[in-house]
């Protein structure tokens, strides 16, 4: 059974404050239950918690699917305790959509880091991780949290290069790690995420015009020793969705072509603190 933060109001766009689901994210359909707010902090006491947020265009039923498996692959243990994060990062034309995504994404993240807040502070510490433009959830989550953020994991940032140094400056120095993986081989990030950036930028101007993805080329600009950029080889060929795992029901048996597995490792490494051993 996996634990949920839902923060969808509806199937498009919509958030909504924060509650707590349980239940097995990979059943179809899936079977969820809320859980209680009085067992919140009792499941989280003592524990390193560590909170996954989906990318763009995800729907409820494959964001439950593809956390749901995350945990599975991230083999969390006793001392651990994994919180898949939903927010409504899909909406009815992704293409036209995009640009107001991230007024959506920055919301949510608000409103979860005041649910770590609230909620979560019996953990003896609170990690995340993120795919695409889950990466603005997350960072505005850490820059909300009152206290220090152990580590974060951003994988396929879709959110500028310099982000750290401008928007989420706050964000990184509230945290004690961050690792970012990128793919100069995203197609998504090359070709789809500027003019998307652009006209976001726009409605919200946040950093300077132009500036590439944090998940094709990692962060640029000057950064301390505290934000660790790796980057997969071209040969490897990562494009945008070979990160998380795939929203099927079941999931196959291992396969030398699960180039997700690799991106996986890459973050339980990163959660735990441990130097990776790829890419």
């Amino acid at each position: 059974m996996t634990l949920f933060v839902n923060l969808r109001a509806g199937p498009y766009g919509s958030v909504c404050a924060p509650y707590v689901l349980e239940g097995d994210g990979a059943a179809s359909p899936p079977g969820m239950t809320s859980v209680s707010w009085n067992a919140v902090p009792l499941r989280a006491k003592g524990r390193h918690v560590l909170l996954a947020a989906h990318g763009f265009n995800v729907s409820y039923e494959n964001g439950l699917r593809s956390l749901s498996h995350l945990e599975t692959a991230l083999e969390m243990q006793p001392g651990e305790l994994f919180l898949g994060v939903l927010w409504p990062g899909d909406w009815v034309i992704p293409a036209v959509n995009y640009p107001f995504e991230d007024r959506i994404a920055s919301h949510a993240g608000a409103l979860l880091g005041d649910f770590c807040n609230r909620w979560l502070a019996s953990s003896q510490s609170l990690s995340f991780l993120s795919h695409s433009l889950g990466a603005r959830v997350i960072l505005e989550a850490i820059k909300a949290s009152k206290r220090p953020v152990r580590r974060a994991c951003v994988a396929a940032g879709a959110v500028n290069s310099g982000c750290l140094n401008e928007e989420y400056r706050l964000a990184a120095a509230n945290c004690g790690q961050i690792r970012t993986l990128a793919s100069r081989q995203d197609l998504v990030l090359e070709l789809a995420y500027p003019p998307g950036d652009l006209l976001a930028d726009a409605l919200d101007p946040d950093h300077p015009p132009f500036e590439a993805a944090l998940g094709r080329g990692g962060p640029s600009g000057a950064f301390g020793a505290a934000i660790l950029p790796s980057e997969i080889g071209d040969h490897l060929s990562y494009d945008h969705g070979d990160y998380f795992p795939p929203a099927h029901p079941v999931l196959p048996p291992p396969a030398p072509t699960d180039k997700w597995r690799r991106a996986v490792e890459f973050m339980a490494s990163a959660f735990r603190g441990q130097s990776p051993s790829w890419p």
